[in-house]
């Protein structure tokens, strides 16, 4: 079963702060408050009360037995408080890393229990930037963020393995549908449909399930040959701002190359908020260039328009994991439970939910820290296990990637014999398919 990991197994951070000294580590936590901060972080940090009303919000939090350690104020206390006081020596990094990076998954639940409204996940937003800044970054997300610079996707795909991998799924397709193409390059288009880094090197199936069901709807859709497919954003979470910024404008440039009318996002919950919040403000954009809309938005809308059509219901006991990226951030909770309802025949709510979900633990980053911290984020969603059994049902249903890794984790650890669905596979498994053979 593992222990609790500690970060003296990470390379990135015992070899970053062997390369820092105190007049490195104020030169840069100044120039990031200074320049890249400013009344948004002065207001939060002066208006917080030290209440503690934020601790039984955070998941790390109820899974350790309100353990105090693990209450959002006390992780800003533990690193950004002490980067503003100037009271840091290197070694305090380890720790400041690993909460900030591997404790915090950044999902804003806690902002909605404070009085003030605080947003602590900006703060411990900036600690990441400024851990990144100095070189203090778990040795796999940094890796991740190579990547992302290196491809411009989190994954090392190259060029030629991208189309393959395109291809291959329309040739697996058109087995069953065997006019179905998965259009490249198309201009024009009404949606350029992007993906994030593992669909086309781990989860080819869900490309192969999105052209099914954008040819079976009729819909007007193109992807991209090029750079720029990718739309995660592992960068915005390692805190490297500036290829952050890459990805994001790569993305729509692409997007306006193809001059097509907007684009819809797989299922990943962060690369939506990379692009509606963080991506975009660091590049400075006042409107974003092209439409984006989520695939649960997506999918809401087929259904709606009559496009999609129910063949069968999904007669197993679902429940809905609400990610939060895009329920918490961005409100697509009631059209997710109208998709859900009209494919299950027996939808069993979680409690809380909706913008009160536990976090999966495995979003802002924490799961793309690697091994070494694998234990910190299982051991730390005990809650949201409990929550998942507390249902009785054996299938969930979770429109996000990394949702589905930090859940698969958890149902393995805590015996839960749960199934993970994307929304994706039960539309696939029961939509009509008028021209399937």
């Amino acid at each position: 079963m593992g222990n609790n990991n500690n970060n003296n197994e990470d390379k990135g951070l015992l070899e970053g702060i062997k390369k820092i000294d105190v007049k490195r580590i104020k030169q840069v936590t100044n120039q990031v408050i200074s320049k890249e901060t400013g009344a948004r972080l002065k207001a939060y940090m002066s208006t917080c009360m030290h209440c503690g009303l934020c601790s039984k919000a955070c998941h790390f939090f109820l899974s350790h037995d309100g353990d105090p350690k693990y209450s959002p104020v006390a992780k800003v206390q533990q690193t950004l408080w002490k980067l503003l006081n100037q009271e840091v020596q290197p070694e305090d990094f380890l720790n400041i890393a690993k909460v900030a990076y591997t404790e915090c998954n950044l999902c804003k639940r806690c902002s909605m229990y404070c009085p003030f409204g605080i947003d602590i996940a900006y703060l411990l937003s900036m600690v990441r930037r400024i851990c990144f800044r100095l070189g203090v970054a778990p040795m796999y997300i940094q890796d991740t963020d190579n990547s992302h610079a290196a491809t411009m996707n989190q994954m090392w795909v190259k060029d030629d393995e991208w189309i393959d991998s395109l291809q291959w799924q329309e040739d697996e397709a058109r087995d069953e549908i065997p006019h179905l193409r998965i259009p490249l390059e198309k201009e024009g288009a009404d949606v350029f449909y992007s993906v994030i880094g593992p669909e086309p090197k781990f989860r080819t199936q869900l490309i192969y399930q999105a052209a099914v069901i954008m040819n079976e709807c009729g819909v007007d859709w193109t992807m991209p040959a090029t750079p720029g497919w990718d739309n995660s954003d592992m960068a915005m979470y390692v805190g490297d701002y500036e290829i952050m910024g890459r990805l994001k404008r790569l993305h729509f440039e692409t997007a306006m190359r193809l001059k097509v009318k907007r684009i819809v996002m797989g299922e990943c919950g962060h690369a939506y908020r990379s692009v509606y919040d963080t991506g975009n403000r660091w590049l400075g954009w006042k409107n974003m260039p092209i439409p984006v809309i989520h695939a649960v938005q997506f999918y809401w809308e087929l259904l709606e328009s009559g496009k999609l059509q129910v063949a069968k219901k999904f007669s197993e006991p679902v429940t809905i994991h609400d990610p939060c990226n895009i329920v918490r951030g961005m409100g697509l909770h009631e059209k997710l439970r109208e998709v859900v309802h009209a494919f299950c025949s027996d939808v069993v709510e979680m409690h809380p939910n909706r913008e009160y979900n536990f976090c999966c633990s495995a979003g802002g980053g924490v799961i793309n820290c690697g091994p070494p911290f694998k234990m910190t984020r299982v051991l730390g969603n005990k809650k949201k296990a409990d929550q998942l059994k507390a249902t009785g049902v054996k299938v969930i249903i979770a429109p996000c990637h990394n949702c589905h890794g930090g859940l698969e984790d958890i149902n393995h650890y805590f015996k839960l014999d749960m199934q993970i669905k994307f929304l994706g596979d039960i539309i696939y498994q029961c939509m009509q398919k008028p021209n399937a053979i």
